[in-house]
């Protein structure tokens, strides 16, 4: 089982699209029974909502359904429980260490598994959410395929 934990500051924008995008990519592929997916926040700011409107527009224009979602912040158990904790930028890997030091490498930002590695904006501030989508769609997908070639 592979267990992927996505991780944004607030886990009601970048994070939860990750999470729910890998979800369906990996059962389009066949592969939902062989991994496990969650998202988290570094902030404590939004515990507790839902997925924030643009983006849960977004998911559900694609079939996704997120209502049950709320934000929830990562904690030190998770650096236990995930094999690959994925943020979104290099705030939140930053913010990540000061709940669990990466001592195994599990910590990574999600579009360096792309061609082109940068950090992917936040909508909450750019308010373009369709760049945001495309950003977190090809880095899932390049995760994917970096996972399933180990």
């Amino acid at each position: 089982m592979n267990k992927i934990l996505f991780v944004c500051h607030g886990n009601i924008c970048r994070s939860p699209m990750a999470e729910f995008l890998m979800k369906k990519l990996v059962k389009s592929r066949g592969l939902d029974g062989e991994f496990y997916i969650e998202s988290a926040a570094t902030s404590t700011e939004e515990i507790g909502n839902g997925v924030y409107p643009p983006v849960r527009r977004i998911l559900n224009a694609r079939g996704i359904d997120c209502s049950a979602k709320r934000a929830r912040q990562m904690t030190r158990a998770d650096y236990d429980k995930f094999d690959y904790i994925v943020c979104m930028d290099s705030n939140n890997m930053r913010n990540m260490g000061y709940i669990a030091i990466d001592t195994m490498g599990k910590y990574s930002k999600l579009l360096d598994f792309t061609e082109h590695p940068h950090d992917v904006a936040d909508p909450w501030y750019s308010g373009d959410f369709a760049t945001t989508e495309r950003e977190v769609q090809a880095g899932c997908e390049a995760l994917l395929d970096y996972i399933l070639k180990k």
